[in-house]
């Protein structure tokens, strides 16, 4: 039985030192100067000399780019970079607002707020109108309700999904404008 040599072990994040497939790259040093295209191996010896790491920032170039760099360093700083990117990103959410086709006016302006609040946000809203009992025979009154809330909210919404029936209620969406 013959044995394999051990592949090395998989690396996440840029491959540097002899994990540097390519047989030449272009070198760049720790000051960012350009020295050119030269050997994978001349090029490791070289940035070993100076105490640092040929890392491969570029690997789809041709030849591909490596400079020298502190690994460690580097892939500290590429996930903190990832982890600011992630941190700065708004979801945008959809928020419900339930409503009932004979709400008060006093009622109605407090929802009123709660969706003008979220607009605000950047969150979508989903306004449901809920139909109890007879009240499903007066479908006027809900889209009537839709409606006002629909002029309400004109100048920082807009229609995304207009009011429509889903059994015993009645929806609409609206998204920021």
């Amino acid at each position: 039985m013959t044995r394999r040599p051990l592949a090395p072990p998989p690396i996440n994040g840029p491959r540097f030192n002899e994990f540097i497939v390519s047989p030449k790259v272009r070198v760049i040093d720790q000051d960012g100067e350009n020295l050119g295209v030269m050997y994978t191996r001349e090029a490791m010896e070289q940035a070993q000399a100076v105490g640092l790491d040929l890392v491969e920032v570029s690997p789809n170039a041709d030849p591909p780019v490596a400079k020298f760099l502190d690994v460690g360093k580097f892939k500290y700083e590429a996930q903190k970079k990832a982890n600011l990117a992630r941190k700065s990103q708004k979801t945008q959410e959809i928020k419900e607002i339930k409503m009932r086709p004979n709400i008060d006016d006093h009622d109605y302006d407090t929802k009123m707020k709660k969706v003008l609040e979220f607009i605000d946000e950047g969150d979508k809203v989903k306004i449901t109108l809920r139909f109890r009992g007879r009240e499903l025979s007066h479908g006027q009154l809900g889209m009537a309700l839709l409606q006002r809330v629909q002029a309400d909210v004109v100048e920082t919404a807009k229609v995304e999904a207009y009011p429509r029936m889903e059994g015993r209620q009645m929806l609409m969406v609206l998204a920021p404008k």
